[in-house]
This record gives structure tokens, sequence and C-alpha cells, in this order.
């Protein structure tokens, strides 16, 4: 079918999209979300469909480009293009395989991640392929499989160097934020780390999230190897121009929206991002408690189990530690709040987290002895040594600067503009901080998409508190969100004084 193109002038994000006039779309049979090639000389490409009911914005025999398909073919409003029915990708039969309760094998699931990859899958068939993993499960074999496919549809960063150190943490846990004090305690060292972090989804921060307000961390993979050559360590965002396991995002984004966490998809993302960084020690914290993303010691023991198989597969040494997750690490929740913390700590400020401090240096202690730079049982007492001499705060200056902007004085880091101070209503001591109403409270008051906001807690589990002591601040950059904030926290009552 020849048709006219007409430009619809509307941005889809990121699928290509054509619009028909219902007349024409019944000529076809077609129906929303269909598939069609479209092709003008030697150009063509794949596009879903989208059905029009308006004879008057589009008519027979014309066809609508949203912008991103405009681009993709080369045409401008007017030219003559030709459509034919397209069939659905291979990789659909696949997705159907496994809701039906077979074994994907890699070859099947390598097609599935490179659909995702391409936005050749639409958002239906993407949920089918998340939920059939989750309500399937997926043996050891397929979380392999998904793994490797991961690790080959993205970026690989190689590095002339061994060990290649690198640690995760599975979250839930607002403020855990010892990604910044992990990587220069150990580069100090001498052991190199070329961490990767990614962005808040459902948290009030994530690693990059915090950093960002520290330094820039948007860089190339040409840039992270310099930073990393140059000073044994990086700190960056892995979803930007550095493309580590890109159909991980959109994955993550549709679990979301399930409300579930996939365990094979997790086992997966986690370990093809550290390999794609050709990691080969890696150090795995499952934080364990109420609110947090795993909340009893028997799942936590079976993920442990399972983290440990999988890396054995790819041949890589990893250590799994169960951690307290019962409350926020840090006292600053959001991102510039959490910057503050950490520069606290790296500047052995009297104001520092102890809780944070003391979890950073744990698991700097355990890479050092991983890597060769501590005997068994002394890595905690080199890392202190690394922190309090100063060597540590030195390297994450060089870091910050080498990636780029840094802004790295603590008294710079200004709160915003509105605020809300809780205070104790009752003497008693604070029997639990729920680590969801937290975060939730973060993210109305703003956080992460406006850095000064967020929540700042004055107390912690065990302390005691008199009567009309401050709990925790609330910091907004709208008086509006503060108030939305103040009155979803009222209503769920996550900070506990008995």
């Amino acid at each position: 079918m020849k048709l006219v193109v007409k430009d619809i002038d509307i941005e889809a994000g990121r699928f290509l999209i054509a619009l028909l006039n219902q007349e024409d779309a019944r000529k076809l049979d077609l129906h929303h979300g269909d598939r069609v090639k479209i092709k003008k000389g030697n150009k063509e490409t794949v596009a879903f469909i989208d059905i029009s009911t308006n004879p008057e914005k589009l008519g027979l025999g014309e066809i609508g480009f949203f912008e991103e398909l405009l681009n993709e073919m080369k045409v401008k409003e007017g030219d003559v293009v030709d459509m034919v029915v397209a069939q659905k990708p291979q990789s659909v039969g696949c997705i159907r395989r496994k809701m039906e309760g077979r074994v994907l094998n890699y070859e099947d699931t390598k097609r599935v991640v490179e659909d995702i990859i391409g936005n050749k899958l639409s958002d239906v068939e993407l949920t089918y392929f998340v939920a059939s993993t989750y309500a399937r499960g997926m043996s050891l074999e397929e979380i392999t499989a998904l793994t490797r496919a991961m690790i080959e549809t993205g970026d690989k960063v190689e590095l002339d160097t061994h060990p290649i150190m690198d640690k995760h943490c599975i979250g839930g846990v607002p403020g855990n934020r010892t990604t910044p004090l992990v990587v220069p305690i150990l580069a100090a060292a001498g052991l190199t780390i070329p961490k990767t972090s990614s962005r808040a989804i459902t948290s009030p921060s994530g690693t990059a999230d915090t950093l960002e307000v520290l330094m820039t961390t948007n860089v190339t993979k040409d840039k992270m190897i310099k930073v990393v050559n140059k000073t044994n360590g990086c700190m960056v965002w892995g979803g930007g121009m550095i493309n580590l396991s890109p159909a991980d995002d959109r994955i993550v984004v549709i679990e979301h929206s399930l409300g579930i966490d996939a365990e094979g998809q997790m086992l997966a993302s986690i370990l093809a991002k550290k390999l794609s960084v050709s990691a080969t020690d890696i150090l795995i914290d499952i934080p364990v408690g109420r609110g947090a993303k795993v909340e009893s010691k028997e799942k936590a023991l079976h993920i442990k189990n399972s983290f440990e198989k999988i890396a054995k597969v790819f041949n890589v040494k990893t250590k799994v530690i169960i951690t307290d997750g019962n409350q926020p690490i840090g006292n600053g929740i959001g991102p510039m709040l959490e910057a503050k913390d950490v520069l606290y700590v790296l500047m052995n400020d009297k104001r520092a987290p102890k809780d944070l401090e003391e979890k950073g240096i744990a698991m700097a202690g355990l890479l050092l002895e991983m890597g060769g730079k501590a005997a068994k049982g002394e890595g905690k007492k080199k890392a202190l040594s690394i922190l309090r001499s100063g060597e540590a705060l030195a390297k994450f200056k060089e870091i910050a600067q080498s990636q780029g902007k840094a802004e790295l004085d603590p008294e710079k880091l200004v709160e915003a503009e509105f605020k809300y101070e809780f205070r104790a209503e009752r003497e008693g001591k604070v029997t639990r901080i729920d680590n969801k109403a937290i975060s939730r409270v973060a993210r109305i008051a703003g956080a992460p998409h406006n850095k000064k906001a967020g929540v700042m807690l004055h107390r912690k589990v065990g302390d005691v508190v008199l009567k009309n002591q401050p709990l925790f601040t609330i910091y907004s950059e709208s008086a509006t969100k503060l108030q939305y904030a103040y009155e979803e926290f009222e209503r769920i009552d996550g900070f506990v004084v008995n």
C-alpha cells in the first residue's frame, strides 16, 4: 500500500510509531499495536501502528509519522512510502514459550534481549516476558544465559590490570551510600575499582544521583577508562554514555509497574553490570530488615546461594554479606543530604554519621582482603587507617576532579528552602524507623529530581529522646510538596517512639 507521509509533530518516546486512518487499517486488518514494514528507496524499518478515528486529522491514503519515525526514515511531509504488514519478531515466540513454562536457551534469551534494546517489543510483550520469568522462575542455565546476553548486547570496559574490584548493594535501605567511601579507600590502597552506579527508580536517591551533586558522573567509556588508569578508580553513572547492560533499565521499569522483583532478572542484571567492567572480585551486600528489599534471613540466604552459584559459572570471586537493613544508613536521605554525609565521613568530621562510616569501613576492609592488600581479619583496620590519614579524601578529590566538575565543600551544599521539623510527642526510645515510609516522604518532598530535597534524620533506632526533641526534618523546594510530604508522613507514621 502506497501512502503519503504526514508529519504528526509528536514525539513518541523510544518507539517508532505510525498513525493510520481507520479505513486504511481495516483494509489490511491492522489493529493498534500491530507492526508494519515501511519502505522508501533503500531505506526500510518496522513501526508500531496507532489508529486515527478522525478523518479530518488523517485522511485516507495518508500515514502519520511521529518524530522518531521521520528521523529514522529520513523523509518529510508529502513523501510517498510503501507499507506492508510485518511479522512479529521471533522473540515474541520465545516469550510465549517461557509463558508456557518451557526453558529458554541462550539463543532464545539473546534474541529477546536484543529486541528489548532495539525497541522491537511493545510494553505489553515485554511485560509478559518479565511476568513469565517472575511467575515461572528461572533455572541456573537461564540466568546464566540472560547474564551473558546482557553483557554481549552492551558496552564492555576492558582494563589491563588484575585484580579488578567491584561491589553492589541489593538496595531497599535509604541513605546506604557506601560506594563513595569504598572506592577511594581501595583506590588509595592500590586496587583498581571501576565503579558504575545507577540512578533512583523508586528510592529518594541512587548512588549516581548522590555523586552527581559532587562531580560529573555522565562520562564516555573512553573517559572512564582514562580516569581509572590515572586514579585506580571511578564513580560513574552506568546508564549514560556508558551503555552497560542496557536491557536492564527497561526491565526494571516494568517490574516496578507490576510491583514485583524477579530474582533471576536481578541476579543477571547485577552480575552482567559487574562483568561488563571486567570485575574479578565482587562484594555483594544484602541488607535484611523490615521495609528493605529483602525482609527475611531465609530469603537473603537463598539469594546469597544463587549469587555464589552464578558467579562460579563465570569464574569470578564473589563474597556475599548479609547486613542489618532495619533502618536507614546515615543521616541524610536525598542526593544533597547524602552527599554531605559522605563528605563528613571522608573529612573525619564530627558530624559524620557513625553507622555509614562503620559500614563503609567494613565493606572496604573485606575488599582489601579479597584483593590481597590486607591479611584476613586485618582489612577493616587498614581501611580505617586510610580514612583517618586523609588518603581516602585525597583520592576521592583526585577521582572527582578527573571525572569533571567537582564541588567538595559540604558548607556550600545548602538544603532546600522549605522545611518542617518533626519533634517527639513524648519521652521514650526510638523503636522503629520505617525504610519505605522515609523513602516515600523524601520522594514526595522532591527527591531525587530536586537534589536539595529529602529527609534529615536526627535520631536513630535505640536513641533515647525527650519530649519535643527533633526527630527528623523534611526539606523541599516547594511549600506545596512539603505539605504533601507532611500529610503523607502523618498518615503512615514511619518513625516510632515508645
